[in-house]
């Protein structure tokens, strides 16, 4: 597996029609994330600053006619962090991203796989690299193109079952 810089994954996404994203821990330590999932949890107001950059990101992509899709698969009830999420995804709504949930139990029968991964278009697999603290450090790309199959069968089943964010929030 070739570990591959955070411009190079940039260019994979800007040069694809289609950026998918599967999420399939229960929680995520993003440095840029403490302050406010802490703001969170506290009640206060969550400063969105962290987040302006992604966000700039998927409206450059989305303008430029990418598909920018995500399924979280959750376990229910929703931890914190998972409530987290479902607190700021609206602002990723907005810059024209399509999150939705699969709760874990509809995703019986489906083959998933170990790692969470970025798939863009039907051929670039990337996966992010996370160190034994959880934290993320970096990206690599497998040259594997049975397990780059394998993730675009995962990604269709579910984004097939997935539910939409405003029919999972309701």
């Amino acid at each position: 597996m070739e570990e591959i810089s955070y411009a190079k994954y940039r260019r994979l996404f800007l040069g694809s029609r289609r950026a998918f994203h599967l999420e399939m821990k229960d929680e995520y330590h993003v440095t840029d994330e403490d302050e406010p999932f802490r703001q969170f949890l506290a009640g206060e107001t969550v400063d969105l600053e962290w987040l302006a950059d992604w966000l700039k990101h998927i409206r450059d992509a989305t303008s430029a006619g990418i598909a920018v899709q995500r399924v979280r698969i959750v376990t229910e009830p929703l931890n914190d962090y998972a409530r987290f999420l479902l607190a700021v995804s609206p602002n990723n709504i907005a810059a024209g991203e399509d999150i939705r949930y699969l709760p874990s139990d509809k995703a019986a029968g489906i083959d998933l796989p170990k790692e969470d991964c970025w798939l863009f278009d039907d051929d670039n697999l990337v996966f992010v690299i996370f160190a034994g603290d959880g934290r993320s450090y970096g990206f690599c790309q497998p040259e594997d193109p049975e397990l780059t199959a394998r993730y675009a069968r995962v990604r269709d089943q579910v984004w097939e079952r997935a539910i939409p964010y405003a029919e999972y929030v309701t």
